[in-house]
């Protein structure tokens, strides 16, 4: 799901070391001119149903919310320059992603095109969070919505949407890539406490075929203060498109749902230097990790101050 070969990932990573430049330059190198590398011309109007072209507005106004969640990044990890320099790149590709749906809507189907207030309704605070936390949640959305997009590709049967989802598919596929490096980095520099973090959610990712809700980060509540209109697919004009999305026109059956929970295995796997072939195997390290954050913890209260 990466840019990045295993080889260049598991390349030592030093605590004072900065990913950001060279991951901008990664970036760079890849990125896609909204105008050229669209292919406009080839809009076949007669592929292109009523049904499908409202779900484009939809994602257009869900991946707006990489607005709040960019704030929410800055606010939370106020000490970690690195990352927030990171987040320049991030927060302008998706910001990208949500304006060439719109672009879309705007050429093809301007009747449907989101209005500023629908969506600036998606805007709105997150509380804060363990930084690492929302770090692994996110990469795991990352890894996700790399799947969701490519399955909306194959859903769809017009020719220029088809290839904006697998062009934004794989941009998804390089942030996810990006925000491992992050991990790998958190390793070095906090070690089992980050091990745990990125444990915890790892399980609760993973999990998704137990719960009722597609666990995504835009599908969570953020805000408690707000509660239940506190997650971003609550606040779009059909709070309920997503699990209709999901179950009903991708069809992001349990084929599709193993095939993420696999590359989430994957790359923790990559990450911790242990194999993991299930969300079992991961709970028991998690377990492992949490047994010995509280021996360490014991021994820190046992010494006389």
């Amino acid at each position: 799901m990466t840019s990045l070969n295993a080889a260049d990932f598991m390349k030592s990573i030093s605590a004072d070391q900065m990913l950001y430049p060279e991951l901008f330059r990664a970036f760079e190198r890849v990125r896609w001119d909204l105008e050229t590398d669209i292919p406009w011309d080839s809009f076949d109007p007669g592929l292109l149903s009523d049904e499908q072209a409202l779900t484009i507005k939809m994602n257009a106004i869900t991946e707006w919310a990489a607005l709040p969640a960019t704030e929410m990044f800055l606010r939370d990890n106020r000490n970690d320059s690195d990352f927030c320099a990171f987040m320049s790149v991030w927060f302008y590709e998706e910001q990208k992603h949500s304006l060439v749906l719109m672009e879309y809507l705007r050429r093809f189907r301007p009747d449907l095109l989101p209005s500023e207030q629908e969506l600036h309704a998606v805007r709105f605070e997150f509380d804060p969070a363990p930084a690492l936390e929302t770090l692994m949640l996110h990469f795991c959305g990352e890894i996700r919505l790399n799947h969701w997009y490519r399955r909306a590709a194959e859903w769809h049967t017009e020719p220029v949407i088809k290839h904006i989802y697998e062009t934004i598919a794989r941009d998804e596929a390089r942030h996810g890539g990006a925000y491992l490096r992050y991990m790998k980095k958190a390793l070095v520099t906090v070690g089992d406490g980050a091990r745990s973090a990125f444990a915890k959610i790892g399980v609760l990712m993973a999990s998704a075929r137990r719960t009722a809700q597609a666990l995504h980060p835009t599908n969570l509540h953020v805000n408690q203060a707000l509660f239940p209109n506190d997650t971003v697919q609550s606040r779009l004009p059909e709070p309920g498109w997503l699990e209709r999305w999901l179950d009903q026109q991708i069809q992001f059956d349990a084929e599709w749902e193993k095939k993420v929970v696999d590359r989430i295995l994957h790359n923790l796997s990559l990450l911790f230097d242990r194999s993991f072939e299930s969300v079992q195997e991961l709970n028991r390290f998690r377990k492992e990790i949490a047994a010995s954050l509280a021996t360490s913890e014991e021994v820190l209260a046992s010494r006389p101050a």
